[in-house]
């Protein structure tokens, strides 16, 4: 580990903001370069301007036993292909109390496929623009869970358009027949404190129609992130 190192464009102590771990004390890796080009994503600036550092693995370690944190390694995209090796590095040779990987899908199967470690949350966050997004999901989807349910989630920013609504409307049916409600989070768009709280009770008007869980953004909220 003493020799080798990942490109980063983040690495800091704060929280986790969305999702089953919210909360929880966590390193941030961030990666650089993404596959998608989502409209309302809210590094894509940071993504833009920032660049790549060199980080020593046995930095980072030192940096997860002083704050005794787990680690979000998160971008950018972490299974985009100049990345995927860098994150399978951080999740296999680190020593974390439980780590999270933020993935649009890309790599993620191969990912979970070669992921070592038992405390690793895979979120898969799919991203829902075209009738191909959407068959893509559903087949992420179904293979995540029906062979990892215990280490995936699905965490979806919430939108009142179509295709946003036929995947909650098809996962809803899925995780069902699987009892698997408690691996799904539903967020609120937006990029300001403003807008997350603005968006929030559809959300939460989502959450009771689907039976999912309702995550808020806190790093947006409180700004720690």
């Amino acid at each position: 580990m003493r020799s080798k190192s990942v490109k980063l464009i983040e690495c800091f102590a704060s929280y986790q903001g969305e999702g089953p771990d919210s909360g929880r004390s966590m390193l941030i890796l961030r990666f650089k370069y993404c596959n998608r080009n989502c409209p309302w994503c809210d590094t894509k600036v940071k993504m833009r301007i920032s660049v790549e550092t060199s980080y020593p693995l046995s930095k980072i370690q030192e940096v997860i036993n002083d704050k005794q944190c787990g680690i979000l390694v998160t971008g950018g995209e972490p299974t985009f292909d100049r990345h995927f090796d860098d994150t399978l590095m951080l999740l296999n040779e680190l020593d974390y109390p439980i780590a999270n990987v933020e993935s649009n899908g890309f790599r993620l199967i191969d990912l979970v496929k070669q992921t070592t470690s038992n405390n690793v949350k895979f979120i898969f966050s799919p991203k829902l623009f075209t009738d191909n997004d959407h068959t893509f999901a559903c087949e992420v989807t179904t293979r995540l869970l029906e062979e990892y349910g215990d280490r995936v989630f699905v965490k979806v920013v919430y939108e009142d358009r179509r295709l946003v609504t036929s995947y909650l409307s098809w996962l809803s049916y899925f995780v069902c027949k699987k009892k698997l409600f408690s691996n799904v989070w539903l967020m609120p768009e937006g990029v300001t404190r403003t807008d997350v709280l603005k968006n929030s009770e559809a959300v939460f008007d989502a959450c009771e129609k689907y039976k999912f869980n309702f995550s808020s953004r806190n790093h947006v909220i409180f700004g720690f992130v």
